[in-house]
């Protein structure tokens, strides 16, 4: 045994977690809803590695205060710099690149995986979590973005969520335009571009005048210059925030409803920015996109027009959608929260054409599995059917020939479908069996002792019917007196029995449930 002094402190990194099964299984179900729905419109499957050339990864995440600028990097022994993908579609860009000639176009693919972000980690933001993204490659025109928000939407409702989400869109053209408007325009300005396309963004967590200052001379975390952490600002003056709080609060005059349902229109967003082409260009897609949704029976209740819309990531160059749960969540302290959104995306024209020097567009979205999980597990839409814990076959005695059996017993309900697991712990002492069957929520436990084998029987014990397992049973004579709930039957009826009793108290959960 290692000395304590040399022992590891066994410790999770910060900003990770740990998964168990009822999450796991959680998410799985609710993955294979979303990959019905991503089949159904025709997408096929697609898997890229975890880490990437850093080079083709890009700087789309710079976080100066983060080693390697926010991506997790390590330099190979051929001195090349890889990193962890921090999303699935700079991979996926890479991926049609370098396969541009076998690929047809529009190529339509979907992917799941873990992604990592080398960022400050906090309460509900990880350094490493799952995407589930749909992407259509080689499409120029806002029809596919407009089919993305539909697909979107019908995911959401796949989960069970009509009535309690909104697709949300914008386009970024319309943002690129005021920006160059109010005098941000030229590649000098890049970084307040992107310093104030992140303020916009956090208008959903943040008051307006927290992101005014996050638009001008920046913001403390505490509220007060000293308090917390200082944000710097874009520097704008007070008549460029207004004009450009003006465009993105647009939605706000409705009140949270729609613009179109309060008599504004995709026109009315132009206003005051006719002379700017962007402007126009990018109402333009969003009126067509409000045109093709409703065609196809969205409404605005489903998908609608938003210039508070703005999407984090620096390589968007038209129409960005997310989508919004509005329902009201209880968080797991039973507190009412806001999820807000759980995935978005948008066009992306010039990713690809970075590796092919050739116009390639592209547009998708990507679902944040874990925190769309927690949502409709919260909102009892996921996970609410129990998986049954195995029949626990047990050991009574070590020899080869019972060995033999309880392994045959195990081998031949799980050939009939039954979850089963034979006992691997230390056989001798019976009572700690027990106590294992009842930690692990087993429903019955299979016993046979030398009796039983020599008159080709097993004994079932009904561990529901028989919950108040007895802690003091230490030896299997003991056990035989004390045989609460169960009974005999010949071996070949096995498996017949084990199913009845356990349709028998699926009954019985199922009545209790109603």
């Amino acid at each position: 045994m290692a000395n304590k002094a040399d022992r590891v402190k066994a410790r999770l990194p910060r900003g990770f977690a740990d998964r168990h099964p009822h999450d796991i299984r959680a998410t799985g179900e609710m993955m294979e809803k979303i990959r019905a729905v991503y089949e159904r419109y025709g997408f096929d499957p697609l898997e890229t590695p975890l880490m990437e050339y850093t080079d083709t990864l890009g700087k789309f995440l710079p976080d100066q205060d983060r080693p390697n600028e926010g991506v997790f990097s390590l330099q190979d022994d051929d001195e090349q710099w890889l990193s962890l993908r921090y999303d699935l579609t700079a991979p996926l860009a890479r991926h049609v690149a370098e396969n541009f000639n076998e690929i047809q176009l529009p190529y339509r693919t979907y992917r799941a995986g873990w992604v990592f972000r080398n960022e400050k980690p906090g309460p509900g933001r990880f350094r490493q979590f799952m995407q589930f993204d749909a992407d259509t490659v080689g499409a120029p025109s806002v029809a596919a973005d407009a089919e993305m928000c539909m697909m979107m939407a019908d995911v959401m409702e796949a989960l069970g969520l009509k009535g309690q989400y909104v697709i949300r869109v914008n386009n970024r053209k319309v943002l690129d335009g005021v920006m160059e408007a109010i005098g941000l325009g030229g590649d000098e300005n890049a970084g307040r571009r992107l310093t104030v396309l992140r303020a916009i963004d956090k208008l959903d967590k943040f008051s307006v005048d927290d992101v005014m200052l996050l638009l001008g001379p920046g913001r403390w975390d505490g509220g007060r210059e000293g308090e917390g952490d200082f944000t710097k600002g874009a520097g704008l003056d007070d008549a460029q925030i207004t004009r450009l709080l003006n465009i993105t609060g647009w939605n706000e005059q409705g009140s949270g409803a729609t613009g179109v349902a309060n008599g504004l229109t995709v026109d009315n967003l132009s206003r005051g920015f006719e002379d700017s082409p962007l402007v126009v260009q990018g109402c333009a897609e969003l009126d067509e996109i409000q045109l093709l949704c409703a065609a196809a029976g969205y409404d605005i209740d489903r998908i609608r027009i938003d210039p508070s819309v703005v999407r984090g990531l620096e390589y968007y160059t038209g129409p960005v959608y997310e989508a919004e749960l509005t329902a009201e969540i209880p968080n797991e302290k039973g507190e009412i929260v806001r999820f807000g959104s759980v995935g978005g995306g948008g066009r992306y024209d010039g990713l690809v054409s970075r590796f092919r020097g050739q116009p390639v567009p592209a547009t998708g979205f990507s679902i944040g599995v874990s925190r769309l999980m927690t949502a409709l597990k919260n909102l009892g839409k996921l996970g609410q059917d129990p998986v049954l814990a195995p029949v626990l076959v047990t050991v009574m005695d070590g020899d080869m020939e019972a060995m033999a059996k309880y392994q045959s017993f195990t081998q031949r309900l799980r050939d009939a479908g039954i979850r089963a697991e034979m006992y691997q712990g230390n056989w001798k002492k019976f009572g700690n069996q027990l106590k294992y069957a009842d930690r692990r929520g087993a429903p019955l436990a299979i016993i046979q002792g030398a009796d039983e084998r020599e008159k080709g029987e097993v004994q079932i014990k009904d561990l529901i019917e028989g919950k108040q397992l007895s802690a003091e049973i230490e030896s299997n004579e003991e056990w035989r007196e004390a045989r609460v709930a169960q009974f005999s039957v010949k071996e070949d009826e096995l498996v017949e029995t084990v199913r009845a009793m356990l349709d028998a108290q699926k009954r019985e959960r199922d009545g209790a449930a109603g």
